[in-house]
């Protein structure tokens, strides 16, 4: 069935329904939405939970890129030509992921306004964190790095109202997406607790006093 074009439409609407070219799956915490390699022939969005973006070198060796969570698209590299996936997908939580034939999202965003105006804002918002990571790993300490990552995840800085309990964690991966051993991350994680900045109860707590020890101008000695 078509859908009609006008002021009416809501895309979080059309998100959260199947239809043409869009089926929604869920996902069990760790299972796999596409691995790397995978043709790439569609886009996804998140409708509920959050899942981890990870990259497999020829060597072997693997790190976690990103982790995105509710209203985030993954995947659209499809439009813009990649062939196949250069990332694996794995859910974190259990998920609800709507999935977006190619076809069907470039006609959605050719037809409605309101829906282009979303996805242009999520590449945005992409490309400005891409960004802001880049400066992240080659100016600041590990010790920086960590806090700016759990105040991301925790939605801090976002729209709406941040969510300070993350759910469960590694420290293995949060090594690997500021790019340091996970002793680091130990060490860093036990000085934030002691100084009242985080709580371990399940998940991970962040308060926004956190936010201190990215702004801090104090000479860094370990990076």
């Amino acid at each position: 069935m078509a859908i009609k074009s006008g002021a009416a439409f809501d895309p979080k609407v059309f998100l959260g329904k199947v239809g043409t070219g869009r089926s929604i799956g869920e996902y069990r915490k760790d299972d796999v939405i596409f691995q790397q390699g995978d043709p790439a022939d569609a886009v996804f969005y998140i409708q509920k939970g959050k899942v981890k973006l990870t990259v497999l070198s020829a060597r072997g060796k693997e790190a976690v890129v990103a982790i995105l969570a509710e209203d985030d698209f993954f995947g659209e590299g499809c439009l813009a030509g990649q062939q196949r996936r250069i990332s694996t997908v794995i859910a974190m939580t259990d998920s609800a992921i709507v999935r977006l034939n190619k076809s069907a999202i470039v006609d959605i965003i050719h037809r409605e306004p309101a829906f282009s105006e979303m996805f242009i804002a999520h590449l945005l918002s992409r490309t400005i964190r891409v960004e802001a990571d880049l400066v992240d790993q080659l100016f600041n300490s590990s010790e920086k790095r960590l806090a700016r990552l759990l105040l991301l995840l925790a939605n801090f800085g976002k729209e709406g109202k941040p969510e300070p309990l993350i759910a469960k964690i590694s420290q293995e991966t949060l090594a690997e997406m500021i790019g340091t051993t996970r002793s680091r991350v130990s060490f860093f994680m036990n000085k934030f607790r002691k100084l009242g900045l985080i709580e371990y109860n399940g998940g991970i707590t962040v308060h926004s006093a956190l936010l201190n020890v990215v702004l801090s101008d104090e000479p860094e000695r370990e990076t």
